[in-house]
């Protein structure tokens, strides 16, 4: 019988199989699309059953690959937290690449799609082989192949400068990155080794390495920051509300949904499963960028009318809440508290595997609708249940998903999250005991700004009337679309309903790094209740609260269709005016005014209102313009003034080229004899 992980690296090797496909000759597009992207869905299904598998068994699996360099080969590694990530990818990019079949027909209409289907199937089985890599080597090579591909798949539309712009600033922000996860990787090789052969860039060699506290935090602080660069975490975010925007909607749900997760793949591997000990405060600096990210997010998130680019905020609002459950099983684990550290750290990993699903449906969502409107503007949106019904309702489930509102996923992962809080009083450090509950305020302050940004969102998009300028020519999505979108949607219900079986197939992963689990407590009561530290102090049943929903909701229905006549429509109160139209409707920058009066101080905002001449028209002969610009803070202080030293620095530099021959040949002379003289 073939293993779980000769099954995964025979699903990565048939990510191959589109890209020579996309060569043969005489194929048709509608053929190549289909045929491609079916190729994808299947391979990410076997990979995610494959990861599944290895979760459940509770096995670790490794292979040596002969790639690489000839006295570095690759080596994989599939143990229990690499089938989660394996299932977490797979699972999206399968439900991704159903999707993308009606999505990119809609694309080749105007547009070839072979550079797009090539780059996406490097992408996904790059990602595949970043979770598989048990060697610094195979790791980099493989980080590097999925920045690359997902670089040329931003810049799918390279005729917009904002694209070529949003893909730069995105490449030059995954090789910091890079750069930083490098150099903790030949750290923790050199003390594994002690710089005598090239065997310590195994994660075996570092696992049994014992590192000396001031270079197991080097090695931390680098990989911290060099995953925090590829996460999207405050401050390193800039890239990510730019590139998301500009990408094809799939490549976008990928990119939000899988790739930020492969960041804190990397971070769980190195800290809890590499490093393993560590002192308390690096959680509390986890958890510390996991609260400002999460704020920062859904503030940032709330200020924006481009659909794309505030759900590109919302990720980095969701990568602050796993990076909290991730910080918080830090402390516990750095305090000797298991039992409390398995419950923060699954917390995170639920998230991780809630967010992927959520975030994923609502940019097939958007991928949808400006398809139908062609404009990502919400301003120029308005009433599209009408004509997207079934679209409507999938965004619905998704804007309820990362409100964090039962009965579907988001609620529970979160709620998890609180749970893990309230067992602060069992710390012995007073200032943890301090910072614990501020997070828990802080997190409790998330989820409202999120549940009112997705008001937001679905009321402006799909309620009321048409607000563009012109009439409104949308048109429910394809097929294929609805039924990526659909299998989204019921992931994200299982998983809010069904969540005690969730965490017992978990559980693995969190006895294989921590030597605890919940299955004790959490499960304790049957599939039907999740109660995670014990029944007396929280318990949650996500099938009673379906069901009592579900009633209410038949009740109500039943009560004011039972007889005719109960239900009278009337007109909508005008506030004195005689005909209501579709001005007199909020849009997405006056719903957010209220919270740009709050928290402007942390944004750059500039409100204009600009005159022009209105000829024609006596009683208003002039006619005004409200423009608002909201800008990030953070690059004004940190990327700004590195850009204009740089800036200068090349213009300076750009001096000493003058284009004569004999200034060139006194460098030269020059040179060499400041060489000598070192010699």
């Amino acid at each position: 019988m073939i293993s779980p992980i000769e099954l995964s690296i025979f699903s990565v090797a048939a990510f191959i199989i589109p890209v020579i496909f996309v060569m043969a000759a005489g194929v048709t597009k509608r053929l190549l699309i289909h045929v491609s992207f079916s190729v994808s869905a299947l391979a990410s299904l076997i990979i995610a059953i494959a990861g599944f598998m290895a979760v459940a068994g509770g096995v670790t699996e490794q292979i040596i690959l002969p790639l690489g360099l000839p006295a570095l080969p690759f080596h994989l590694r599939l143990d229990q937290l690499s089938g989660f990530f394996l299932f977490v990818v797979g699972l999206l990019s399968f439900i991704v690449s159903v999707y993308s079949i009606g999505y990119v027909s809609g694309l080749a209409a105007d547009r070839p799609v072979k550079r797009l289907i090539v780059f996406y199937n490097l992408f996904i089985a790059a990602m595949f082989m970043v979770i598989l890599a048990d060697d610094a080597l195979c790791f980099m090579v493989s980080w590097e192949v999925m920045a690359a591909s997902s670089y040329f798949l931003v810049m799918f539309e390279d005729g917009k400068s904002e694209n070529r712009r949003a893909a730069y600033l995105y490449m030059v922000m995954a090789h910091i990155g890079a750069i930083l996860i490098l150099l903790s990787f030949g750290v923790m090789a050199g003390i594994a080794t002690g710089l005598d052969s090239f065997t310590g860039y195994t994660f075996d060699a570092m696992r049994e390495a014992r590192f000396p506290l001031k270079w197991a935090t080097v090695a931390f602080l680098l990989s911290f920051f060099g995953f925090a660069a590829k996460a999207g975490v405050i401050p390193f975010h800039v890239w990510l509300p730019e590139a998301h925007p500009v990408a094809p909607s799939n490549v976008s749900a990928l990119m939000s949904g899988v790739m930020l997760k492969t960041a804190i793949y990397g971070i769980v591997r190195i800290t809890f499963d590499i490093i393993g000990v560590f002192p308390w405060w690096w959680g509390a600096l986890v958890l510390v960028f996991g609260l400002v990210s999460a704020v920062m997010g859904v503030l940032y998130a709330l200020m924006q009318h481009d659909l794309k680019k505030l759900l590109a905020y919302h990720s980095v609002e969701n990568i602050g809440i796993i990076l909290i459950g991730i910080g918080l099983s830090m402390i516990f684990t750095s305090f000797n508290l298991p039992a409390m550290a398995a419950l923060a750290l699954i917390a995170g990993l639920y998230h991780t595997m809630n967010h992927a699903m959520f975030k994923g449906l609502l940019f097939m969502g958007a991928g949808a609708i400006l398809n139908a409107t062609h404009e990502r503007n919400m301003d120029e949106m308005g009433g599209l249940i009408r004509y997207m019904p079934w679209t409507s309702v999938f965004f619905l489930i998704g804007c309820i998903s990362i409100s964090a509102l039962p009965p579907f996923n988001g609620f529970v992962s979160e709620w998890l999250t609180f749970q893990a809080f309230l067992l602060s009083p069992s710390l012995p450090s007073p200032l943890m005991k301090l910072l614990i509950p501020l997070g828990a305020a802080l997190l409790a302050l998330t989820g409202a700004l999120a549940a009112a940004c997705f008001v937001k969102v679905f009321g402006v998009i799909f309620l009321g009337n048409w607000r563009g300028h012109n009439p409104p020519v949308a048109a429910e999505a394809g097929w294929s679309m609805r039924i990526g979108m659909m299998l989204a949607a019921l992931t994200c219900l299982c998983f809010g309903i069904l969540p005690s079986v969730i965490i017992d197939w978990m559980d693995n992963i969190s006895a294989n790094l921590l030597g605890a689990t919940l299955n004790t407590t959490a499960g304790v009561y049957g599939w039907m209740w999740l109660t995670p530290v014990d029944p007396e102090r929280a318990s949650y049943s996500g099938p009673l609260v379906l069901v009592g929903i579900v009633a209410v909701c038949a009740i109500t229905y039943v009560l004011l269709h039972v007889r005719p006549g109960k239900i009278s429509r009337v007109p909508v109160w005008d506030c004195g005016f005689q005909k209501l139209n579709n001005k007199m409707q909020y849009n997405s920058i006056s719903f957010s005014m209220p919270f740009r009066r709050i928290f402007g101080y942390l944004f750059d905002i500039k409100e204009q209102i600009r005159l022009s001449p209105q000829p024609g028209h006596p009683a208003f002969p002039e006619m005004q313009h409200y423009y608002l610009r909201i800008r990030d803070r953070f690059w004004g202080w940190i990327y700004k003034p590195f850009i204009n030293i740089v800036v200068l620095l090349s213009r300076k530099a750009g001096m000493l080229q003058h284009g004569r021959i004999h200034l060139y040949l006194i460098y030269s002379f020059v040179t060499i004899i400041f060489l000598l003289a070192l010699l």
